[in-house]
């Protein structure tokens, strides 16, 4: 394979390395009841194969060689950038209800009622977007040289309202929930602990990182959405909206665009470059705020050794164990996750 791209293959390195990191702290999440994490875990992951795959598929070529998985591929690219800003949503709604709340306790229905919201918000909502973007999809997707498969977007002015105005919308729906927080947080910062403590689920170190990451992703989330519309709109004349029929003549067709075309073009090439890297930056900065937390050294201790007991290694902490004679101490293997 003799990739255009001279810095092949440092994407599907990246994007790779991003579903990993995404996916890793997964358990203790989903064991923490975290549904709105949960599901910015699984967005980012999701997008971050899907590209890295793609990159790898269409490194040298512009071919229509796989359209189902483009059919597929295009579908979850597409969520996940309505799905990740969704997740940020949850998870400020989640923190401001906890510090909010006047309740001494939660119970079991009050966790699944939330968790039903966090679904309807990070997978209905995406959901919903796909579904809309339907009426503004003029054909079936696109596929350039190096990228890999792309939605399509008819340039009308229902596109603006069913489609580029989604993230921001969201964006501006998760700043109002963090104004909340903050305002919520100065005024109770005396009860701030009591009230974490009354939650259960969630400790003072896990809601300032959850509060950072929705704060950074909003940062990121409305300016970006902001910027989208910016790109799409310069230099471009808004077609009219006719009808249906018109829109999807020929929906069918592929449009197959070699490298040295879409990189010549600012337009495309920003917004190629933004929708593939954005998610593997989301798992960059999701890893460095929750993967070397307590929790999370816990969980790849427990990985580390359930692997190494099926291969019949043991920690050494038991009599005869596969490594009692060569660890002396073992805090030894403890020292492993403590650096990672």
């Amino acid at each position: 394979m003799l990739a255009s791209d001279p810095s092949f293959p440092l994407f599907p390195i990246f994007a790779f390395l991003g579903f990993v990191l995404s996916v890793l702290p997964l358990s203790w999440h989903l064991q923490a009841w975290n549904s709105g994490t949960c599901a910015f875990m699984i967005w980012t992951g999701l997008a971050c194969l899907v590209t890295g795959i793609n990159s790898l598929i269409w490194a040298d070529n512009a071919l229509n060689v796989a359209p189902v998985w483009c059919d597929i591929s295009c579908q979850i690219i597409l969520g996940a950038s309505l799905g990740i800003p969704a997740s940020t949503l949850c998870i400020s709604r989640r923190l401001y209800r906890i510090t909010s709340t006047h309740t001494v306790s939660i119970t079991r229905d009050d966790k699944l009622r939330a968790i039903y919201s966090d679904l309807a918000i990070a997978l209905g909502v995406p959901v919903l977007f796909l579904i809309l973007h339907i009426i503004v999809q003029p054909h079936r997707f696109d596929i350039f040289e190096e990228y890999g498969c792309s939605s399509v977007t008819f340039d009308t002015l229902a596109a603006y309202f069913l489609y580029y105005l989604w993230p921001v919308a969201i964006g501006l729906a998760s700043l109002v929930y963090s104004s909340l927080i903050l305002r919520t947080f100065y005024m109770r910062r005396i009860q701030f602990n009591q009230i974490l403590s009354s939650n259960g689920m969630i400790n003072p170190s896990r809601y300032f990182r959850l509060m950072l990451l929705a704060l950074i992703d909003i940062m990121c989330t409305v300016p970006i959405g902001t910027f989208t519309i910016y790109v799409s709109l310069k230099g471009v004349t808004l077609n009219p909206w006719i009808s249906w029929d018109d829109t999807h003549f020929d929906f069918g067709r592929v449009v197959l665009i070699p490298a040295v075309i879409w990189r010549s073009d600012f337009r495309t090439y920003t917004s190629l470059q933004i929708t593939r890297w954005v998610p593997i930056i989301c798992a960059f900065l999701f890893f460095a705020l929750f993967g070397f937390a307590q929790e999370a050294t816990k969980s790849y201790k427990r990985a580390f050794w359930f692997i190494t007991g099926k291969l019949g290694f043991h920690s050494g902490k038991g009599k005869g164990g596969a490594l009692s004679g060569y660890v002396d101490h073992p805090s030894y293997f403890d020292l492993i996750f403590i650096l990672f």
